[in-house]
């Protein structure tokens, strides 16, 4: 990632990957817009399946500053939905992926634990005080991931495949003919270039942003999900609060979280959006009247982590963190990040056509379960645009 601060703060990995200088072209077979996990793996499964092919992913900002980059790296088997048709072997096809494209991610897949505050839930390996005591209830698939050796894994797979890979470039208009045209702002050095691109077809992966772009505005609601890290403890602490085993986990009950180790035995733990929903049933439900458009797509770069709604919302995580158990009440917070996610109607993955223009298709919205699935559907969507595969049909 750049070395500039980040108003959304830097997370404990970093992105040591920068593709190469290109000049926008004027047309192109495929174009992607997002270069987070389901951009950069259908453009790599693209270039693989059809080499003939030009394909190029169009960044509006640097690789790893979004989603894919800021989120806490849980892989799980399932949506946030449960299981959905299509989508029995996530976690062995994104394993088979990462074998595939050659990319080191430091994945481990030990489970994931479940954590409830209900008197049934077992009193080991863990029990942790949070508005009751947490206890792991079951396990289930998944694990951890180094985010960012996954997106720079994936952007070393996309060139080497022989597709391209333009950063701070917005694609911030569509129009849609036949070929549809891409309306691109790039800055350079001191101005902006306005580039027309045309493309034979199009994949929409900006997951939380451009919800217009993509024909969701009214249908989804971004928000900002917020983390920190700690730094490395002991063996003996991590013995003390029953993490030894190093499963990733996250609570089935409010108030909710979810946390898993670093390799460097530091711990990271998320909680919070920003900015709040009113309510939890306005959270998961379709925003409506006169405020759908502000509630749907806020300005989520106005917030800083280290101020306002942003900074008091981390001052609750890390009281929450500090309280949990004795082991961690002197443990000290080295990070603090935000990062974007998209909440959906019925939790499920948006993976259609877009409205307007069957050339166009849109992948979006994880409700945070994306680790795993936006690489395993980025390549379901390199095959979708080549004919050789139908899109699901989830509603």
């Amino acid at each position: 990632m750049s070395g500039k601060t980040h108003p959304w703060g830097a997370p404990p990995w970093t992105v040591d990957f920068r593709p190469a200088p290109h000049t926008l072209p004027e047309q192109v077979d495929f174009a992607i817009v997002g270069g987070g996990f389901t951009g950069l793996s259908a453009a790599a499964w693209l270039r693989r399946l059809s080499p003939k092919k030009s394909v190029v992913v169009f960044e509006s900002s640097s690789l790893g500053q979004g989603a894919s980059g800021r989120t806490g790296g849980l892989a799980l088997a399932e949506t946030a939905a449960g299981p959905l048709p299509g989508l029995s072997d996530v976690l062995a096809g994104y394993q088979e992926i990462l074998r595939k494209l050659r990319i080191d991610s430091s994945l481990e897949l030990p489970g994931v634990w479940e954590l409830g505050r209900s008197n049934t839930a077992n009193k080991l390996p863990i029990c942790w005080s949070d508005s009751g005591d947490l206890k792991v209830v079951r396990t289930v698939p998944g694990g951890a991931v180094d985010p960012g050796k996954v997106v720079a894994g994936l952007g070393r797979a996309v060139e080497n495949a022989g597709a391209q890979i333009i950063e701070h470039a917005q694609v911030h208009a569509i129009e849609y003919s036949n070929p549809p045209r891409l309306q691109i702002r790039r800055k350079v050095r001191s101005h902006v270039q306005q580039t027309e691109i045309r493309a034979s077809q199009i994949l929409l992966a900006t997951n939380a942003f451009s919800l217009e772009l993509a024909g969701l505005r009214g249908t989804a609601q971004a928000k900002l999900t917020l983390a920190l890290a700690t730094r490395p403890l002991t063996a003996g602490q991590l013995k003390a609060i029953g993490l030894s085993s190093r499963h990733p986990f996250y609570t089935i009950d409010l108030p909710y979280l979810w946390g898993r180790l670093l390799e460097s035995n530091g711990i990271v733990f998320g909680a919070g959006l920003v900015p709040m929903p009113a309510s939890i049933d306005a959270l998961f439900s379709k925003p409506s009247g006169p405020s759908a458009q502000q509630s749907a797509e806020p300005n989520l770069y106005r917030f800083d982590v280290r101020k306002g709604e942003a900074a008091e919302s981390f001052c609750w995580l890390e009281s929450r963190v500090h309280k949990l158990h004795p082991a961690l009440r002197s443990a000290r917070i080295t990070h603090r990040w935000a990062g974007p996610i998209l909440f959906t109607e019925g939790m499920r993955p948006i993976f259609r056509h877009h409205p307007r223009s069957e050339n166009v298709m849109v992948l979006a919205g994880y409700n945070g379960h994306g680790v795993a699935l936006s690489v395993y559907l980025g390549q379901w969507a390199a095959e979708a645009l080549l004919g050789k595969r139908p899109l699901p049909d989830w509603r």
